[in-house]
């Protein structure tokens, strides 16, 4: 929240009332599509420009890759209605498909420009599609290890990937950073409302207030986040905890390798043995650390 005030704060934005703030830009017409035809057509033009930006841009990030593209898709209109915002459908085994970012252009004004880069690095590259179509590519290992989701791992590795495109200058614009910290702060809240749901027997409304007050969210998105947690208990814990593990991970890689820490090497690591436990993919970066000859600083976590 210190740093979105800054930045707020550098643009001539109020900060007193950061959750006030963040739902007017949502609602400036600078940051909106027009709610026409061309405006649809619009976001996925610019949505697979972005995709197409990173994925050409990641130099050295990456050894590993998988052949399959990404290309970006409106949901069909019969299913918008409750479809969510925005998700990524896996290719075809044979590959005759690339996979599918799909984006809901039921309303454009849920699209505000600045959250567009953060939004595609989560589900396209190198987010969701990097790690789902590498492992289903993945050979000589058993069918369910290329499908298997583990939450933790799986949407873990999707904001890892946020994160590492803002390490890398993908977001270096104020407002697109603005839009990356406004999605961690929404996955931090998270945190505290499932806690407070399911172990401190929190009140529906007390969590609904509570996710109001910290995140500039609309009231009925956030009904809707707070009625999905009610119902699956620990899963929006799982994305921050699953990519807290990662970043703790490269941390001891990093520490135990020094100058032979190899961070392509390491996504590697992560991503070439489908979605695991993360107590698995302890053993597996200490392993590889092992294997260059380091030793880990602390023991791996399980």
């Amino acid at each position: 929240q210190a740093e979105m005030r800054a930045i707020l704060a550098a643009e001539g934005y109020p900060t007193d009332d950061l959750a006030a703030t963040m739902n007017g830009l949502n609602e400036e017409e600078r940051f909106l599509y027009p709610d026409e035809d061309a405006g649809r057509e619009q976001v996925m033009v610019d949505f697979q420009a972005i995709i197409d930006e990173i994925d050409e841009g990641l130099g050295g990030l990456f050894d590993v890759r998988p052949e399959s593209g990404v290309r970006v898709e409106r949901v069909p209109e019969f299913r918008q209605a409750t479809a969510p915002g925005a998700y990524y459908d896996a290719p075809p085994f044979d590959g005759s498909k690339p996979g599918t970012f799909y984006i809901n252009l039921r309303d454009v004004k849920e699209i505000p420009r600045f959250g567009m880069r953060t939004l595609a690095y989560h589900e396209a590259i190198p987010g969701h599609h990097f790690q789902i179509a590498v492992a289903q590519e993945l050979e000589g290992v058993p069918f369910f290890r290329k499908v298997i989701p583990f939450t933790a791992f799986v949407e873990g590795w999707a904001l890892y990937a946020e994160q590492l495109a803002a390490e890398h200058g993908f977001q270096d614009d104020p407002y697109d950073r603005l839009g990356y910290l406004t999605a961690q702060l929404f996955r931090a809240v998270r945190l505290v409302v499932d806690t407070g749901i399911h172990a401190e027997r929190w009140t529906r409304q007390e969590a609904i207030d509570y996710m109001l007050a910290n995140t500039g969210m609309p009231a009925g998105d956030v009904v809707a986040e707070i009625e999905r947690y009610i119902v699956n208990p620990g899963q929006a814990c799982a994305y921050k905890v699953g990519q807290l593990e990662i970043l703790a991970l490269r941390r001891r890689a990093q520490e135990a390798l020094g100058d032979d820490f190899d961070l392509a090497g390491f996504h590697d690591v992560v991503l070439t043995h489908g979605a695991v436990p993360l107590a698995i993919l302890g053993q597996l970066v200490d392993r590889w650390i092992a294997e260059r000859g380091g030793t880990a600083t602390e023991p791996a976590l399980g």
